[in-house]
């Protein structure tokens, strides 16, 4: 376990420099979907990384995870949804979480069996419900969506509040941004004004994706039994609580990382909090020679 108490966020060690980095993209024409990927200069045998963003994202959440991983070694690819940043775009009226599981299945298939698949948030849930028809090396859930069965009873007042295309007002993340950096202590301003900026100034998320997944989707425990995973916890999380998390690691018999001093999106984009979550990511990794 981390030893990173809350309100605490110790800076990064000296590490070796990183290796050579160069990007690239794949485009699954198919379905309109971009991925965007680092690359280690020298080709590894170490297997793929797919990273899954969660709700109004995009490839730009990884990019401190793709720097991380490409420079030691590990091909990251990070996958668009429909209608999210580089991907196609689509009237999100029209989109629903089995879109999103399909574009995730679309991606697995691209990089087979030997992928470790990482999710942030929703990508979290969809990875769950994607690997219930796909194999891959091993799952990394970070401060992930909780499925049906660990989450309460949507009520209906909340799903009725949720339009049928949403943006940042609905996360919270439309206010200013000193108040925003005050209650999430891990992110630096430069950080929250960032993220505020690439969440989007217009609405573009599905909200029937989103009422669905609060009336709870349901994920066959069964299939996942034999799939390594790892559940990270932020104790700072307003979106998904730390007590979730540790439920979903138990539910799972999957190890578990908690973090106390970091929010739901300090877990992989703040400047100082990123490291120590990669850290834990690159342990489990390994640990699986991976």
């Amino acid at each position: 376990m981390p030893n990173v108490t809350p309100g605490t966020i110790p800076m990064p060690a000296q590490v070796p420099p990183a290796r050579p980095i160069r990007k690239d993209e794949i485009e699954l024409a198919e379905r309109g979907l971009y991925i965007e990927s680092w690359l280690p200069e020298r080709r590894s045998r170490r297997k793929p990384l797919l990273f899954l963003h969660g709700e109004l994202a995009g490839s730009w959440l990884w990019e401190r995870f793709l720097g991380y991983f490409a420079g030691r070694g590990w091909e990251g690819h990070a996958l668009n949804l429909r209608n999210h940043y580089w991907s196609q775009t689509a009237d999100p009226t029209t989109l629903s979480f089995e879109t999103y599981t399909d574009d995730v299945l679309a991606a697995i298939d691209r990089f087979g069996e030997n992928a470790v698949v990482v999710g942030h948030g929703m990508g979290g849930l969809l990875a769950l419900k994607a690997l219930e028809r796909r194999r891959v090396a091993a799952l990394v859930l970070l401060s992930s969506e909780l499925p049906a069965g660990l989450r309460g009873p949507a009520l209906p007042h909340e799903l009725r509040q949720i339009p049928d295309v949403y943006g940042k007002e609905l996360l919270g993340w439309a206010t200013l941004p000193e108040k925003l950096q005050r209650d999430q202590r891990d992110l630096t301003l430069s950080d929250v004004l960032r993220i505020q900026h690439l969440l989007g100034q217009k609405p573009h998320e599905s909200g029937h994706a989103r009422r669905q997944m609060l009336r709870g989707i349901p994920v066959d425990r069964e299939a996942l039994e034999s799939t390594p995973t790892l559940v990270v916890g932020a104790g700072l999380d307003r979106v998904v609580p730390e007590s979730g998390s540790e439920q979903l690691a138990e539910w799972l018999s999957a190890r578990y990382e908690p973090f106390g001093a970091h929010s739901h999106y300090g877990l992989v984009l703040g400047e100082h909090s990123h490291t120590q979550v990669a850290d834990a990511v690159r342990a489990f990794v390994e640990s699986h020679k991976l």
